[in-house]
């Protein structure tokens, strides 16, 4: 019975956590791609993204082709939920990943 209670209350606490805040790259994502995009997408062998610069022009253009008049802005934060959570490509100079460093994965100084 004693485990039974600290079991509940574990997972009272859990619930009561906030979720992780998403960023805006994923909030665009999930609101307006993920519906015609699953994850299949970003990890098969036909994909069109082959390193940021393709990644970032691939979501520059289905933004465009669904009407989304994105800013740049926009397009790039996308582009880096895309690299974080698929790709891993080498960034571009001077984009970093939304937590301020560069994307996981990248290498600094290697090549």
């Amino acid at each position: 019975m004693k485990h039974a209670g600290i079991a509940m209350l574990a997972s009272l606490w859990a619930a009561a956590l906030p979720a992780a805040a998403q960023s805006r790259g994923e909030l665009l994502y999930t609101t307006h791609c993920s519906a015609c995009h699953s994850e299949q997408m970003h990890w098969r062998d036909a994909r069109a993204a082959r390193d940021w610069p393709t990644l970032e022009a691939q979501v520059r253009r289905w933004q465009g082709s669904i009407g989304l008049a994105w800013q740049d802005d926009d397009v790039r934060e996308v582009a880096r939920y895309l690299n974080e959570r698929f790709y891993r490509f080498e960034p571009a100079a001077g984009t970093r990943s939304s937590l301020g460093g560069a994307p996981p994965g990248a290498i600094s100084g290697a090549r």
